[in-house]
């Protein structure tokens, strides 16, 4: 693995010791406070003559100019390689003196401590016409590898704008997955280009409002998001929901239906038809193209909501007595297992929900999302059958549950619910240590689906500020965690918040925002 040493030099000024908090989120791993601040002159911009790391200091501009809201002067950066950093994602921050110095494992760690500068820059004090920056050491690594979040755009569609406000908050707090939730029974979100009506006609319809015209992304927007992550080291996992969660795929397409069952209309793909997998390949191979993360979603969950219609489909009858099947979810394991081929043959890694633990995939090359806390034993399943596992548990990494008492209007588990805290303590408040220290535990996610989320505003209220406690929840490991000290540095993350223009849950002055409601609480899914 090839070692980055970023070394930043700019223009100082001699300065006193300043004692200042540092309102660093997530926090990092060792924090050695030097005896020199470091003066950097108000207009400081940086610069570098090595083109192999020109975006990311371009991107660190980016960023201060949007903190400091003026134009910014050139200050030269000088990038060597050179370090002894093995973890993916680690770095070594240093500044002090004359000089600020990164060394870096690799690309991400580079811009982890570009991250890192960015957000000591915004809380840095400053004087009339300088900012100063405490001197310091920073020794760090994230917790997992995989620090992601979901949202889904099926049951209602934002668009880039706000999807791109979103992948700079996960950038700005180092989070480095985020998946899509693009196809489900209320829609079906993007443009493939062999099968046209999936965007036009399977993208009519949201989950409050069945007559909406057809919203989705078209390639050309793919791309540009895709590009637009990519430059903020976040990879982009697409979600192809199936066998079930089918609706928008068959409501265009309807002889790709498994059947209708009471409340679940045409909910399936067929699984025991041909043309379906020839129609699958076909739009995963465009998924494929689309998406270069090299891992495809496939869904894979509650397909039992819409599976008694296969007890009257004479197609899937005679697959069970073809391939001497003696359930009908054999018939569904068959299906994920010539789709997990497919993905596969392309070159990408499965993904799937943990009810497909069961069907027997491959485990070399699947990664699975584990959701239902009430099943610890799926968790066991997979992680004893070798699968790659990502944590994402309702409780606590749900998003669309609500996150205070008084709040009336999203989804809660009983009576439990999912605060900051929640998140920020996850996984060791939830799992023993023998579970989410295992090896084949890669990382947490956080999910938000969007049946009571409508408008922008309430998905900011939902998001913020949980997505600086998943961010914590990540990177740092329990020992070093300490509510109080979250509290004052989430205290000043409030307000960037309130300075970007957020509509953000304030845990410490909770009536600051009053509760968006986009769905009426009577009609919130309870669990």
């Amino acid at each position: 693995m090839k070692k980055y040493v970023l070394l930043l030099t700019v223009f100082l000024f001699p300065c006193v010791l300043y004692a200042q908090e540092l309102n660093l989120i997530p926090y990092p791993n060792e924090v050695t406070r030097l005896k020199d601040n470091l003066l950097i002159a108000k207009n400081s911009r940086f610069y570098t003559d090595n083109q192999k790391f020109k975006g990311v200091v371009n991107y660190l501009n980016e960023d201060l100019n949007k903190a400091v809201k003026k134009a910014l002067a050139m200050q030269k950066i000088q990038i060597s390689i050179n370090g002894n950093n093995t973890t993916p994602g680690s770095y070594t921050l240093s500044a002090s003196g004359k000089i600020i110095k990164i060394t870096a494992a690799d690309r991400a760690g580079v811009f982890y401590g570009m991250i890192t500068l960015s957000q000591l820059y915004r809380s840095a004090k400053s004087d009339y016409t300088n900012m100063i920056l405490p001197g310091v050491k920073i020794t760090d690594q994230p917790r997992y590898q995989w620090r992601g979040f979901m949202l889904d755009e099926s049951r209602h569609f934002f668009g880039k704008k706000v999807v791109k406000s979103i992948l700079s908050w996960m950038a700005f707090y180092k989070l480095n997955r985020f998946q899509r939730h693009l196809t489900d029974a209320q829609g079906w979100r993007f443009e493939v280009k062999k099968y046209p009506l999936l965007a036009t006609k399977g993208g009519k319809g949201n989950f409050t409002d069945s007559t909406a015209k057809a919203q989705y992304y078209t390639q050309k927007d793919i791309k540009e998001i895709v590009a637009f992550a990519k430059r903020r080291n976040i990879e982009i996992i697409p979600e192809i929901d199936m066998p079930g969660h089918a609706t928008g795929a068959t409501s265009a397409y309807p002889e790709l239906s498994g059947g209708t069952t009471p409340g679940y209309e045409n909910f399936t793909f067929n699984p025991a038809k041909e043309t379906t997998y020839k129609y699958l390949s076909n739009v995963l191979k465009e998924v494929r193209t689309l998406f270069p993360a090299h891992v495809i979603h496939i869904g894979g969950d509650e397909v039992t909501l819409g599976i008694k219609a296969w007890e009257t489909n004479p197609d899937v009858l005679r697959l069970l007595a073809a391939k001497k099947m003696t359930d009908y979810r054999q018939a569904e394991f068959y299906f994920l297992k010539r789709i997990a081929d497919t993905v596969q043959k392309l070159g990408c890694r499965v993904m799937c929900w943990d009810e497909a633990v069961p069907a027997g995939l491959p485990t070399a090359k699947v990664v699975v999302n584990w959701w239902r806390q009430n099943k610890p034993e799926s968790l066991a399943e997979a992680l004893n059958k070798g699968y790659k596992v990502v944590l994402c548990p309702r409780l606590p990494l749900y998003f669309d549950f609500v996150q205070d008492s008084t709040h009336v209007s999203g989804r809660k588990w009983g009576k439990l619910y999912n605060t900051y805290l929640d998140v920020y303590h996850f996984p060791e408040n939830a799992l023993a240590d023998t579970v989410y220290k295992k090896a084949n535990v890669i990382g947490l996610q956080a999910n938000l689906w969007t049946e009571t989320v409508v408008t922008k505003k309430r998905l900011e209220y939902l998001l913020f500020p949980r997505l600086a406690a998943m961010a914590e929840a990540g990177w740092v490991a329990e020992p070093t965690k300490n509510d109080e000290l979250f509290n004052k540095r989430l205290s000043a993350h409030l307000q960037y918040y309130k300075q970007a223009g957020l509509y953000y849950y304030d845990p410490f002055n909770p009536g600051y925002h009053p509760e968006a409601i986009d769905v009426n609480p009577k009609s919130a899914i309870q669990d």
